[in-house]
């Protein structure tokens, strides 16, 4: 007979983690964030309950910080000892950065930053007994051990990642890690543990985590929104069975994402007119977005990252080009269009939610066509840091899929302003810098190796860098800058704010002027390369 499964509080829930337990937490920011369970567990630890000295294990991260906090309900002195994750909770403003955040940067406890795709295939590995992961993402990156091995403070010294060989080619290669707890999220559970996830804007990886745990002899909690009798849940539903699951939390008030109770249109319910999205305001960025969906191509497969690029979408939008591109993010959503802000990682009308793990086995392959993304600064060798700034406190939010989705990608847009902080304005068709930035972007070197620009060039990837002042393209030669924008001055402003040796192309041409003029541009994409 089928195994009902206990329907317990999440401080009932929570007594089934040991300490020194590795729990492994599903999330994606706001979006399937088992915060109910989060906040039992660190009220329990803070009650003198136990439930301390943990490592955590998390893909991308858990809790946002505008709503939900998340892994910061773990905080407290003792509680944690060690954490490997993807990415890290991003607060509204530098000024109150996640208490995690704060933990790691003063060195109260271990911590790294492994590429969300990897995290997934970590959790693979150890629901199969494999002994860890091969790879050869990350390779000359901050996650390389030969520079900082994932390791994000002085405190963490334990090396993680090593460079092997084997089958006559170098690797980098990560242990497998035991997990003895799952805390996961979905909507829907039936008295026998089985799990719905129809109104997530994703599934995320909650399976793979899951497994691992439940394979490990471990403990899989599970919060949902509601319970349901057993076995009415289509089979073809089911994201989670219930032999894998010990305990349901139901949570009524869940939140889909954060300061969302449900968007259908983000779970597939229906398809939403597109007039309920905004479009880009005017100004620089726009500008910039505009020039980087000029790369795209009819037809193609592009992934879509956070910053200035996620404003691409509006300009097809505004152009009459919705669907002449595929967008696929990181999360699982394939087709629709990415939404914004504290909805990031959904997508309005999308046409199918992937599992996590699943999206990263298409964009660590290489399977899609362009990526769209951004930048804080480059280097010399074409080198990309979006992970950390000394200069600038608390940007400690992590690479999340940066990573796995750069290290095959046939084709790299960078998005971002020439400098930071800089003032700018679009006047009658021109750019107008009316105050430098402070802090170049191009640099002589990097203070974070995000991207290496060395194995790009290995590798034959097509790079290129869009500002709201000119296009600069990582040739054989180096960077090289291709195009200008009206109104700026090479030597003044682009020359004279870098204390890098940039090129400029004998072939040195303006950039469209339609970019720099608020009426739309009349886009039309050429064909997808064969």
């Amino acid at each position: 007979m089928s195994r009902l499964v206990p329907v317990l509080s999440a401080a009932e829930a929570v007594e089934l983690v040991r300490s020194g337990a590795t729990v492994s937490v599903s999330s994606s920011s706001g979006l399937g964030c088992p915060d109910a369970v989060l906040a039992a567990l660190g009220a329990r630890f803070a009650a003198g309950g136990g439930g301390g000295d943990l490592t955590l294990l998390h893909p991308i991260a858990a809790g946002d910080m505008y709503g939900i906090d998340g892994i910061d309900h773990l905080t407290r002195p003792g509680q944690i000892r060690r954490v490997i994750a993807g990415s890290y909770p991003s607060g509204p403003s530098s000024a109150t950065p996640p208490k995690i955040v704060t933990l790691i940067e003063d060195g109260a406890i271990e911590a790294y930053n492994i590429p969300s795709g990897l995290m997934f295939q970590m959790h693979r590995a150890a629901a199969v007994g494999q002994p860890g992961v091969l790879t050869d993402v990350g390779k000359d990156t901050f996650m390389d051990p030969r520079r900082q091995g994932g390791r994000m403070n002085a405190r963490t010294t334990e090396e993680i990642v090593e460079v092997v060989d084997f089958d006559g080619r170098e690797w980098l290669y990560l242990r497998s890690i035991p997990v003895d707890v799952a805390i996961i999220r979905a909507t829907t559970a039936d008295e026998f543990g089985n799990l719905s996830s129809e109104d997530e804007g994703a599934p995320l990886g909650v399976l793979d985590q899951a497994l691992a745990a439940h394979n490990n002899g471990g403990v899989v909690i599970a919060q949902v929104k509601r319970l349901a009798r057993g076995r009415t849940l289509p089979a073809q539903s089911v994201r989670v069975p219930g032999i894998v699951v010990d305990a349901i939390v139901v949570a009524p008030d869940q939140l889909q994402t954060t300061q969302t109770v449900l968007l259908p249109e983000a779970a597939g319910h229906y398809r939403a007119p597109l007039s309920q999205l905004e479009l880009a305001p005017w100004g620089p960025e726009k500008v910039v977005a505009r020039r980087a969906s000029v790369e795209l191509r009819d037809g193609e497969a592009v992934n879509l990252g956070f910053g200035i690029s996620a404003l691409v979408p509006r300009i097809l939008l505004e152009e009459g080009l919705d669907g002449a591109v595929t967008w696929v993010i990181e999360q699982g959503a394939v087709g629709g269009v990415p939404f914004l802000g504290f909805q990031f990682g959904c997508a309005q009308n999308p046409d199918a939610l992937l599992p996590s793990p699943d999206q990263f086995t298409y964009l660590q392959g290489g399977g899609f066509d362009r990526a769209l993304l951004s930048f804080l600064e480059v280097d010399a060798d074409g080198n990309v840091n979006v992970s950390r700034l000394n200069a600038k406190p608390h940007v400690t939010a992590g690479v999340g899929g940066f990573v796995d989705i750069t290290a095959r990608a046939k084709r790299i847009v960078f998005s971002g302003f020439f400098t930071a902080g800089a003032q700018l304005a679009i006047e009658d068709g021109h750019v107008v810098i009316v105050k430098e930035g402070k802090h170049q972007r191009f640099v002589p070197e990097v203070q974070h190796v995000t991207f290496s620009g060395r194995r790009a060039r290995e590798l034959g990837q097509d790079v290129v860098f869009v500002t709201e002042r000119c296009v600069i393209r990582l040739l054989r030669d180096g960077l090289t800058v291709t195009e200008i924008a009206p109104g700026i001055s090479v030597t003044r402003d682009i020359v004279g704010q870098t204390s890098l040796d940039l090129r400029i192309s004998p072939d040195l041409r303006q950039m469209d002027a339609r970019l720099f003029r608020p009426e739309p541009m009349g886009l039309r994409l050429r064909e997808r390369p064969a």
